[in-house]
């Protein structure tokens, strides 16, 4: 009876595995993470993976997701449109991942989102971004310009006595979105913008772009570029052409920052984090990062620590919905919320969340010293038309 049982239970599982109806408990989560590691998300992208890296590691070890374990398969979307259609399609459809979480170029994010669409995906987008880029599939834990801009603009007014901005971007969706956004805002608060330039994303010759802010004697600079190499060129040749005036960038992250050396010294900028937030939670998850990763530990910014919160985002959806089927995982993941670096962080803002914001300013050392901080700012109206 023995033997009889033996093969039939052999034959059954053979027969489930042809179907496709077997899931192993063993099997791992495989959590989709397309990131700029060419290009000119190169210089923050190591950042967003070792985040990546240890909320993985930390919920592995407590037991994963429903009792599975979680792996990470990292695709390079060389910060652009083309490669990112590449990265997406090859994690969906190859790779067959559960969700897809990470930071990407605007240019890249856009031109993935049909892939999302198509692959019935969730898509945490752990981003900074210019706002209002809406999918059924998409959350975003990261800012929008609603919620950054004021800080900067209102503190240039006020405090630098300023009434006139020039504003230079990287020319794709993320640098003009910024600068429209911030353009609007400093003519509504009484201001005015003598010059509104751009080069393209891949450009590093700002040269022409710095003669025209010189000749238009601006009291402000105002810059929006695609994140990492494009804000390392532009800062390096405003301070060679001995640019000294109030400089806000809109898209550099404290990594970034740091990589820069003595030329970001006195940036302003304005975001969620900083590493010198004063929390248990973020003194836990900076330790936790030093422990990790020792001498290769690439500085926790703005573009990496939500990474590490939107995996704690997705793993409670899922809880919440008892199911990775995507159909129930997308409403869990308005009603769930984690206590992570930033404070409280819960995307039931019209797939957005309210974030405090930290004012700063760029040290000698690369840290930046908190001037103001702005709790729970709202992102505003983002995407009506979903629920």
């Amino acid at each position: 009876m023995k033997r009889i049982s033996s093969v039939a239970a052999a034959a059954a599982l053979l027969a489930s595995i042809v179907t496709g109806q077997t899931a192993f408990a063993a099997d791992p989560i495989k959590i989709g993470v397309p990131v700029g590691l060419s290009g000119a998300n190169s210089v923050v992208a190591p950042s967003v993976v070792q985040s990546a890296q240890l909320a993985v590691d930390e919920i592995n070890a407590k037991g994963g997701i429903l009792g599975r374990q979680v792996s990470l398969e990292v695709a390079d979307d060389g910060s652009g449109a083309a490669g990112a259609q590449k990265a997406f399609d090859s994690l969906i459809f190859d790779k067959k991942v559960n969700a897809l979480i990470s930071m990407e170029t605007s240019a890249a994010r856009n031109a993935g989102l049909p892939i999302v669409s198509r692959g019935k995906v969730p898509f945490i987008y752990t981003s900074f971004y210019e706002g209002r880029s809406c999918n059924r599939y998409m959350y975003v834990d990261a800012w929008v310009p609603d919620q950054q801009v004021a800080p900067i603009v209102d503190y240039f007014m006020k405090d630098k006595h300023a009434k006139t901005f020039f504003l230079i971007g990287s020319d794709y969706a993320f640098g003009r979105g910024m600068l429209d956004f911030t353009k609007s805002y400093i003519e509504k608060k009484g201001g005015k913008v003598v010059g509104n330039e751009y080069l393209p994303m891949d450009g590093s010759d700002w040269t022409p772009i710095i003669s025209k802010l010189q000749a238009a004697k601006p009291d402000a600079i105002i810059t929006s570029t695609a994140g990492g190499a494009p804000n390392v060129t532009l800062t390096k040749q405003l301070r060679a052409a001995g640019v000294k005036l109030p400089y806000g960038n809109l898209a550099v992250d404290e990594g970034t920052a740091k990589s820069m050396g003595a030329d970001a010294e006195g940036i302003y900028i304005s975001g969620s984090y900083v590493t010198n937030i004063d929390t248990p939670a973020n003194h836990q998850f900076l330790a936790a990062m030093q422990k990790r990763f020792g001498a290769d530990l690439k500085t926790p910014n703005d573009l990496s620590v939500p990474e590490y919160e939107a995996i704690y985002l997705y793993k409670a959806a899922v809880e919440k919905a008892g199911s990775f089927d995507t159909a129930k995982v997308i409403p869990a993941l308005a009603q769930v919320s984690f206590d992570g670096p930033r404070g409280t962080i819960r995307m039931d803002k019209q797939r957005h969340t309210p974030l405090t914001m930290y004012l700063g300013q760029v040290q000698a050392d690369g840290s930046v010293k908190v001037i103001g901080s702005f709790k729970n700012v709202d992102p505003g109206d983002q995407c009506p038309s979903l629920k």
